[in-house]
Protein backbone atom coordinates (compact mmCIF):
# COMPACT_ATOMS: atom_id res chain seq x y z
CA UNK A 1 0.00 0.00 0.00
CA UNK A 2 1.13 3.25 -1.08
CA UNK A 3 2.33 5.54 2.05
CA UNK A 4 0.11 8.30 1.19
CA UNK A 5 -3.15 5.77 1.80
CA UNK A 6 -3.21 7.28 5.40
CA UNK A 7 -6.19 7.00 7.54
CA UNK A 8 -8.23 9.54 7.18
CA UNK A 9 -11.25 10.88 9.84
CA UNK A 10 -14.48 9.15 10.98
CA UNK A 11 -16.70 9.04 8.03
CA UNK A 12 -17.59 7.30 4.85
CA UNK A 13 -18.09 3.19 4.44
CA UNK A 14 -16.07 -0.07 5.59
CA UNK A 15 -16.55 -2.30 2.52
CA UNK A 16 -15.97 -6.20 4.01
CA UNK A 17 -15.72 -9.11 2.08
CA UNK A 18 -15.94 -12.61 3.44
CA UNK A 19 -14.93 -15.88 1.73
CA UNK A 20 -13.62 -17.89 4.22
CA UNK A 21 -15.39 -21.27 4.08
CA UNK A 22 -18.78 -21.63 1.65
CA UNK A 23 -20.49 -17.95 1.70
CA UNK A 24 -20.04 -15.52 -0.85
CA UNK A 25 -20.67 -12.14 1.44
CA UNK A 26 -20.27 -8.47 1.41
CA UNK A 27 -21.39 -5.65 3.26
CA UNK A 28 -20.73 -1.99 3.52
CA UNK A 29 -20.66 -0.25 7.03
CA UNK A 30 -20.82 3.45 7.71
CA UNK A 31 -18.11 4.01 9.88
CA UNK A 32 -19.57 6.67 11.90
CA UNK A 33 -22.66 5.23 13.09
CA UNK A 34 -21.83 1.75 12.69
CA UNK A 35 -25.02 1.55 10.32
CA UNK A 36 -24.89 -1.36 8.33
CA UNK A 37 -26.02 0.11 4.53
CA UNK A 38 -25.91 -2.83 2.59
CA UNK A 39 -25.42 -6.64 3.39
CA UNK A 40 -25.07 -9.66 1.05
CA UNK A 41 -24.38 -12.91 1.39
CA UNK A 42 -24.96 -16.17 -1.08
CA UNK A 43 -24.72 -19.54 0.13
CA UNK A 44 -23.58 -22.78 -1.23
CA UNK A 45 -25.73 -25.17 1.21
CA UNK A 46 -27.51 -26.70 -1.52
CA UNK A 47 -24.35 -27.09 -3.69
CA UNK A 48 -22.47 -29.11 -1.03
CA UNK A 49 -25.12 -31.09 0.62
CA UNK A 50 -25.07 -33.64 -1.62
CA UNK A 51 -21.56 -34.44 -0.64
CA UNK A 52 -22.76 -33.93 3.31
CA UNK A 53 -19.85 -31.59 3.62
CA UNK A 54 -17.85 -28.36 1.89
CA UNK A 55 -15.71 -29.16 -1.16
CA UNK A 56 -13.08 -26.92 -1.03
CA UNK A 57 -12.46 -26.95 -4.56
CA UNK A 58 -16.05 -26.68 -5.55
CA UNK A 59 -16.45 -24.16 -2.66
CA UNK A 60 -13.45 -21.71 -4.79
CA UNK A 61 -15.32 -22.00 -7.81
CA UNK A 62 -18.68 -20.98 -6.78
CA UNK A 63 -16.87 -18.09 -4.79
CA UNK A 64 -15.37 -16.69 -7.77
CA UNK A 65 -18.82 -16.53 -9.38
CA UNK A 66 -20.69 -15.23 -6.89
CA UNK A 67 -18.32 -12.22 -5.22
CA UNK A 68 -18.50 -10.41 -8.76
CA UNK A 69 -22.39 -10.85 -8.49
CA UNK A 70 -22.66 -8.90 -4.80
CA UNK A 71 -19.99 -6.17 -6.37
CA UNK A 72 -22.10 -5.39 -9.28
CA UNK A 73 -25.19 -4.21 -6.84
CA UNK A 74 -22.90 -2.27 -4.99
CA UNK A 75 -20.95 -0.13 -7.19
CA UNK A 76 -23.01 3.13 -6.90
CA UNK A 77 -21.79 3.14 -3.64
CA UNK A 78 -17.90 2.81 -3.90
CA UNK A 79 -16.70 6.15 -4.22
CA UNK A 80 -17.83 6.39 -0.59
CA UNK A 81 -15.66 3.54 0.35
CA UNK A 82 -12.14 5.03 2.79
CA UNK A 83 -11.32 1.22 2.79
CA UNK A 84 -11.61 -2.48 1.52
CA UNK A 85 -11.87 -5.33 4.93
CA UNK A 86 -11.41 -8.68 3.93
CA UNK A 87 -10.81 -11.95 5.80
CA UNK A 88 -7.26 -13.26 5.28
CA UNK A 89 -7.26 -15.64 8.05
CA UNK A 90 -7.89 -18.66 8.75
CA UNK A 91 -10.27 -20.83 6.73
CA UNK A 92 -10.12 -23.03 3.62
CA UNK A 93 -7.08 -21.69 1.47
CA UNK A 94 -8.66 -22.22 -1.55
CA UNK A 95 -11.89 -19.97 -0.53
CA UNK A 96 -9.69 -17.18 1.16
CA UNK A 97 -7.65 -16.62 -2.15
CA UNK A 98 -10.79 -15.19 -4.04
CA UNK A 99 -11.66 -12.80 -0.96
CA UNK A 100 -7.81 -11.89 -0.68
CA UNK A 101 -7.72 -11.25 -4.67
CA UNK A 102 -11.05 -9.63 -5.21
CA UNK A 103 -9.85 -6.75 -2.20
CA UNK A 104 -6.87 -6.14 -2.99
CA UNK A 105 -8.02 -4.89 -6.82
CA UNK A 106 -10.45 -3.03 -5.20
CA UNK A 107 -8.63 -1.23 -2.57
CA UNK A 108 -6.10 -0.41 -5.88
CA UNK A 109 -8.54 0.80 -7.96
CA UNK A 110 -10.40 2.55 -5.41
CA UNK A 111 -7.07 4.13 -3.77
CA UNK A 112 -8.49 3.48 -0.33
CA UNK A 113 -6.38 1.36 2.70
CA UNK A 114 -6.70 -2.67 2.65
CA UNK A 115 -7.46 -4.07 5.75
CA UNK A 116 -6.63 -7.91 6.90
CA UNK A 117 -9.44 -9.26 9.49
CA UNK A 118 -8.89 -12.42 11.28
CA UNK A 119 -12.10 -14.72 10.61
CA UNK A 120 -12.36 -15.33 14.54
CA UNK A 121 -12.12 -11.47 15.38
CA UNK A 122 -15.06 -10.67 13.14
CA UNK A 123 -17.14 -13.52 14.54
CA UNK A 124 -16.21 -11.57 18.21
CA UNK A 125 -17.51 -8.00 16.69
CA UNK A 126 -20.83 -9.87 15.73
CA UNK A 127 -21.68 -9.34 19.14
CA UNK A 128 -21.45 -5.73 18.49
CA UNK A 129 -22.41 -5.02 15.14
CA UNK A 130 -24.41 -1.63 15.83
CA UNK A 131 -22.96 -0.40 19.39
CA UNK A 132 -18.97 0.47 20.15
CA UNK A 133 -17.48 -2.92 21.66
CA UNK A 134 -18.01 -3.54 25.45
CA UNK A 135 -14.95 -5.13 26.64
CA UNK A 136 -13.26 -6.64 28.91
CA UNK A 137 -15.27 -9.60 28.41
CA UNK A 138 -15.39 -13.68 28.00
CA UNK A 139 -16.52 -15.31 24.52
CA UNK A 140 -17.59 -18.63 24.10
CA UNK A 141 -16.69 -19.61 19.92
CA UNK A 142 -18.63 -22.43 18.20
CA UNK A 143 -18.22 -22.57 14.83
CA UNK A 144 -17.94 -25.48 12.12
CA UNK A 145 -14.23 -25.26 12.87
CA UNK A 146 -13.34 -24.06 16.29
CA UNK A 147 -14.64 -24.38 19.80
CA UNK A 148 -12.77 -22.24 22.44
CA UNK A 149 -13.40 -19.91 25.45
CA UNK A 150 -11.81 -16.41 25.16
CA UNK A 151 -10.88 -13.78 27.64
CA UNK A 152 -10.71 -10.37 26.07
CA UNK A 153 -9.27 -7.60 28.11
CA UNK A 154 -10.14 -4.19 27.66
CA UNK A 155 -7.82 -3.29 24.87
CA UNK A 156 -8.44 -6.11 22.80
CA UNK A 157 -5.94 -8.48 23.85
CA UNK A 158 -7.21 -12.00 23.58
CA UNK A 159 -6.28 -15.29 25.71
CA UNK A 160 -7.57 -18.67 25.12
CA UNK A 161 -8.82 -19.93 28.30
CA UNK A 162 -10.01 -23.69 26.39
CA UNK A 163 -10.05 -25.27 22.61
CA UNK A 164 -10.99 -28.61 21.46
CA UNK A 165 -8.53 -31.07 21.61
CA UNK A 166 -10.53 -32.70 17.97
CA UNK A 167 -13.78 -31.86 16.42
CA UNK A 168 -15.43 -28.63 17.30
CA UNK A 169 -18.98 -28.48 18.32
CA UNK A 170 -20.18 -27.36 15.22
CA UNK A 171 -18.17 -30.20 13.03
CA UNK A 172 -19.70 -32.95 15.24
CA UNK A 173 -23.10 -31.89 14.56
CA UNK A 174 -22.28 -31.92 10.37
CA UNK A 175 -20.76 -35.36 11.19
CA UNK A 176 -23.76 -36.57 13.41
CA UNK A 177 -26.57 -35.06 10.94
CA UNK A 178 -24.31 -37.04 7.53
CA UNK A 179 -24.33 -40.42 9.34
CA UNK A 180 -28.21 -40.20 10.05
CA UNK A 181 -28.57 -39.28 6.32
CA UNK A 182 -29.73 -35.22 7.39
CA UNK A 183 -28.64 -33.52 4.97
CA UNK A 184 -26.12 -30.41 5.08
CA UNK A 185 -25.51 -27.95 7.63
CA UNK A 186 -26.03 -30.57 9.87
CA UNK A 187 -26.36 -28.16 12.70
CA UNK A 188 -30.05 -26.45 11.51
CA UNK A 189 -31.03 -30.33 10.44
CA UNK A 190 -30.10 -32.14 14.06
CA UNK A 191 -31.73 -29.10 16.60
CA UNK A 192 -34.55 -29.57 13.73
CA UNK A 193 -34.40 -33.37 14.45
CA UNK A 194 -33.88 -33.19 18.24
CA UNK A 195 -37.16 -30.86 18.88
CA UNK A 196 -39.37 -33.64 18.11
CA UNK A 197 -36.85 -36.26 20.21
CA UNK A 198 -37.42 -37.58 23.44
CA UNK A 199 -35.09 -38.90 26.57
CA UNK A 200 -34.23 -42.27 25.28
CA UNK A 201 -30.78 -42.86 24.86
CA UNK A 202 -27.60 -42.42 26.94
CA UNK A 203 -24.64 -41.18 25.82
CA UNK A 204 -21.55 -39.99 28.14
CA UNK A 205 -20.79 -36.32 28.57
CA UNK A 206 -16.78 -36.06 27.33
CA UNK A 207 -14.31 -35.46 30.09
CA UNK A 208 -16.75 -35.38 32.96
CA UNK A 209 -14.65 -36.46 35.50
CA UNK A 210 -11.24 -34.49 33.69
CA UNK A 211 -9.72 -31.69 35.38
CA UNK A 212 -8.60 -29.80 32.21
CA UNK A 213 -10.55 -27.21 30.61
CA UNK A 214 -10.56 -28.93 26.99
CA UNK A 215 -13.26 -30.42 24.97
CA UNK A 216 -13.26 -33.17 22.99
CA UNK A 217 -16.40 -34.35 20.99
CA UNK A 218 -14.12 -37.19 19.15
CA UNK A 219 -15.70 -39.76 21.71
CA UNK A 220 -19.66 -38.47 21.63
CA UNK A 221 -19.86 -38.49 17.81
CA UNK A 222 -18.45 -42.49 18.20
CA UNK A 223 -20.83 -43.19 20.65
CA UNK A 224 -23.65 -41.93 18.02
CA UNK A 225 -22.50 -43.85 15.16
CA UNK A 226 -22.35 -47.67 17.64
CA UNK A 227 -25.56 -46.41 18.53
CA UNK A 228 -26.84 -45.50 14.58
CA UNK A 229 -24.97 -48.62 13.36
CA UNK A 230 -26.54 -50.93 15.82
CA UNK A 231 -30.50 -49.85 15.01
CA UNK A 232 -30.13 -50.18 10.96
CA UNK A 233 -28.64 -53.15 11.77
CA UNK A 234 -31.82 -54.10 13.56
CA UNK A 235 -33.86 -52.30 11.15
CA UNK A 236 -35.09 -49.89 14.01
CA UNK A 237 -33.38 -46.77 12.31
CA UNK A 238 -36.68 -44.93 11.36
CA UNK A 239 -37.49 -41.51 11.99
CA UNK A 240 -38.26 -41.60 15.85
CA UNK A 241 -35.40 -43.53 16.32
CA UNK A 242 -33.08 -40.07 14.73
CA UNK A 243 -35.46 -37.93 16.52
CA UNK A 244 -34.33 -39.84 20.05
CA UNK A 245 -30.39 -39.66 18.62
CA UNK A 246 -30.34 -36.06 17.65
CA UNK A 247 -32.13 -35.28 21.40
CA UNK A 248 -29.13 -37.21 23.18
CA UNK A 249 -26.31 -36.23 21.26
CA UNK A 250 -27.49 -32.27 21.21
CA UNK A 251 -27.98 -32.46 24.80
CA UNK A 252 -24.84 -34.42 25.61
CA UNK A 253 -22.61 -31.52 23.54
CA UNK A 254 -24.72 -29.04 25.00
CA UNK A 255 -23.83 -30.70 28.89
CA UNK A 256 -20.06 -31.15 27.88
CA UNK A 257 -20.11 -26.84 26.63
CA UNK A 258 -21.25 -26.47 30.17
CA UNK A 259 -19.61 -28.94 32.37
CA UNK A 260 -15.88 -26.82 30.97
CA UNK A 261 -17.79 -23.69 31.14
CA UNK A 262 -18.08 -24.25 34.93
CA UNK A 263 -14.63 -24.48 35.61
CA UNK A 264 -13.73 -21.38 33.86
CA UNK A 265 -16.11 -19.37 35.72
CA UNK A 266 -15.50 -20.80 39.15
CA UNK A 267 -11.76 -19.67 38.11
CA UNK A 268 -12.36 -16.46 36.75
CA UNK A 269 -15.04 -13.53 36.84
CA UNK A 270 -16.95 -11.79 34.07
CA UNK A 271 -19.10 -8.83 33.97
CA UNK A 272 -20.40 -9.74 30.37
CA UNK A 273 -19.99 -13.27 28.31
CA UNK A 274 -21.03 -13.60 24.91
CA UNK A 275 -21.39 -16.15 22.18
CA UNK A 276 -20.98 -16.47 18.51
CA UNK A 277 -19.48 -18.54 15.72
CA UNK A 278 -22.32 -19.97 13.72
CA UNK A 279 -23.06 -23.06 15.48
CA UNK A 280 -24.13 -20.13 18.53
CA UNK A 281 -27.37 -20.53 17.34
CA UNK A 282 -28.43 -23.79 19.07
CA UNK A 283 -31.02 -22.86 21.29
CA UNK A 284 -30.72 -25.25 23.65
CA UNK A 285 -26.95 -24.00 23.63
CA UNK A 286 -28.03 -20.69 24.40
CA UNK A 287 -30.56 -21.41 26.85
CA UNK A 288 -27.72 -23.66 28.64
CA UNK A 289 -25.43 -20.28 28.95
CA UNK A 290 -28.28 -17.72 29.90
CA UNK A 291 -29.08 -20.31 32.87
CA UNK A 292 -25.32 -20.46 33.50
CA UNK A 293 -24.62 -16.51 33.29
CA UNK A 294 -26.86 -16.22 35.78
CA UNK A 295 -26.10 -18.03 38.12
CA UNK A 296 -22.81 -16.27 38.09
CA UNK A 297 -24.37 -13.17 37.73
CA UNK A 298 -23.04 -12.02 34.66
CA UNK A 299 -24.42 -10.90 31.43
CA UNK A 300 -24.57 -12.88 28.59
CA UNK A 301 -24.77 -10.88 24.95
CA UNK A 302 -25.03 -13.27 21.87
CA UNK A 303 -24.95 -12.15 18.10
CA UNK A 304 -28.22 -12.15 16.33
CA UNK A 305 -29.55 -14.97 14.71
CA UNK A 306 -28.84 -13.90 11.25
CA UNK A 307 -25.37 -12.98 11.86
CA UNK A 308 -24.33 -15.89 13.75
CA UNK A 309 -23.04 -17.58 10.79
CA UNK A 310 -19.89 -16.56 8.13
CA UNK A 311 -20.96 -12.94 7.35
CA UNK A 312 -19.29 -10.15 5.40
CA UNK A 313 -21.04 -7.43 8.26
CA UNK A 314 -18.78 -8.87 11.48
CA UNK A 315 -15.82 -8.08 8.62
CA UNK A 316 -16.45 -5.05 8.24
CA UNK A 317 -17.11 -4.20 11.89
CA UNK A 318 -13.69 -5.67 12.57
CA UNK A 319 -12.06 -3.77 9.71
CA UNK A 320 -13.77 -0.66 11.28
CA UNK A 321 -11.59 -0.68 14.38
CA UNK A 322 -8.32 -1.21 12.37
CA UNK A 323 -9.59 1.26 10.49
CA UNK A 324 -9.35 3.68 13.09
CA UNK A 325 -6.53 2.24 14.45
CA UNK A 326 -4.51 3.17 10.92
CA UNK A 327 -3.61 -0.91 10.80
CA UNK A 328 -3.25 -1.73 7.40
CA UNK A 329 -2.19 -4.14 5.31
CA UNK A 330 -0.12 -4.22 1.90
CA UNK A 331 -1.28 -5.16 -1.89
CA UNK A 332 1.30 -8.28 -1.23
CA UNK A 333 -1.32 -9.85 1.47
CA UNK A 334 -1.62 -13.35 1.07
CA UNK A 335 -4.51 -16.17 2.76
CA UNK A 336 -3.52 -17.82 6.13
CA UNK A 337 -5.46 -20.64 5.96
CA UNK A 338 -4.46 -21.52 9.56
CA UNK A 339 -3.42 -18.50 12.28
CA UNK A 340 -4.03 -17.45 16.17
CA UNK A 341 -5.84 -15.01 17.71
CA UNK A 342 -4.23 -12.92 19.94
CA UNK A 343 -6.15 -9.36 19.75
CA UNK A 344 -9.33 -8.27 17.93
Amino acid sequence: MSEKLQHGSAGGLILGIESSCDDSSAALLDIETLELKFHKKISQDAEHCAFGGVVPELAARLHTAALPKILEQIKPELPRVKAVAVTNEPGLSVSLVGGVAMAKALASSLRVPLIAVNHLAGHVYSLFLSQEARLPAGVLLVSGGHTMVLDIGAEGAVSVLAATMDDSFGESFDKVAKMLGLGYPGGVAVEKAAKSGCERFKFTVPLLGDARTAYSFSGLKNQVRVETEKLAESGNLGAQEIADICFAFENTACKHILNKLEKVFAQRKFERFGVVGGASANLNLRSSLKALCDKYGCELICAPLEFCSDNAAMIARAGREKYLRGEFAGLDLQASPRSELTRI
